[in-house]
């Protein structure tokens, strides 16, 4: 398969800022194709309005750009048609369409901006004036460009595959999960008492840690926020699990500030990527009010942990929960803690 990468959102508005601080063809060296249509005949290569072209565009993540400025390329034009397509063969209606896009375009922005970091940071460690660093981008481009697509694709194919074979067999409107927020202990103030390249070393400690316990064990890891992961598994003995372990990283480290996590088991709702709903809100919940280096759980999960030997609970006293009324947690423990 033929990847252009300028297919994939996110990207290309962070170059078309470059493209407009450089002017020096740095925009194209990443794209690997000439900027040669303006929006409208983009659309008119695709056959559709103008209005029409735009709105997807807005929902893979890019503002409208002026009807003759020169900025698209024969991808875009692709792309556009591909999505049209998709709806014209009746794979997928036109609102379904917009909702798919708008996702890749969250998704790949995400992932463009950190990429773009990252190189930012390789220039900087190696010690290139900010003078040469429009050439250096350009050979960073000829140099990983392909190589981060042809990932991309794979990446993205490969976790299709493992959710697909999730949720083949279930019933979307009332998916049942273990939802667990493990979050840092007073991270707003320490925030203000180190450099912000240490407040980044430390933030993607945490994120690398956390990803690499809860996938290991067998969980999902749904978003990061900074200070806090959010994460969902199919069953509380594995939730309790990445919580324990979580806990236990943080409580051996001195690089990190303690942890509290919240657990919930109940219904969720899938949406693009994300879990909403009551069961989520009562984790999030939890993990505000657990002390710092424990586990707080609703008493849904501690019921289904009940005769589980690897863990031990503990009820506390009955506790007010914002908004959604009072209840009895546990506090989970691994069997061996004293």
């Amino acid at each position: 398969m033929k990847v252009r990468f300028s297919h994939f959102p996110g990207t290309e508005c962070y170059l078309a800022h470059v493209a407009r601080v450089d002017g020096d063809g740095l925009a194209e060296a990443f794209l690997r194709e000439p900027r040669r249509y303006t929006s409208r005949q983009v659309a008119d290569l695709a056959g559709v309005p103008l209005y029409r072209a735009r709105r997807f565009w807005r929902a893979l993540g890019f503002p409208n750009v002026a009807s003759d400025a020169v900025e698209f390329t024969d991808s875009d034009v692709e792309a556009l048609k591909t999505l049209l397509g998709m709806v014209s063969s009746g794979v997928y209606d036109e609102e379904h369409v917009l909702l798919m896009a708008r996702s890749l375009g969250r998704a790949t922005a995400r992932l463009a901006e950190s990429q773009a970091e990252l190189g930012a940071e390789a220039l900087d460690q190696a010690g290139v004036p900010l003078a040469e660093r429009p050439r250096a981008w350009r050979r960073r481009a000829e140099l990983v460009v392909p190589d981060l697509a042809r990932l991309l694709v794979y990446a993205w194919q490969r976790q299709l595959a493992a959710a697909a074979g999730r949720i083949a067999d279930q019933d979307m409107s009332s998916v049942r999960l273990s939802v667990g927020f493990a979050d840092l202990v007073a991270f707003t103030r320490l925030s203000r008492q180190i450099t912000a390249t240490e407040l980044a070393r430390l933030v993607d400690t945490f994120e690398g840690r956390s990803a690499d316990v809860v996938t290991s064990s067998g969980g999902r890891v749904v978003k990061t926020l900074g200070d806090s992961v959010l994460f969902v598994a199919d069953k509380a003995g594995v939730a309790a699990e990445i919580a324990v372990r979580l806990s236990q990283i943080h409580a051996r480290g001195r690089d990190l500030p303690e942890l509290r996590v919240g657990l919930a088991a109940g219904p969720v709702i899938w949406r693009m990527g994300d879990v909403f709903g009551t069961t989520v809100n009562l984790a999030s919940r939890l993990t505000a009010l657990a002390l710092p280096g424990t586990i707080l759980a609703d008493p849904e999960l501690a019921g289904e942990l009940e005769g589980d030997r690897a863990f031990r609970l503990r009820a506390v006293d009955r506790l007010s929960v914002r908004g959604l009324g009072e209840l009895v947690p546990f506090t989970v423990m691994p069997a061996e803690a004293t």
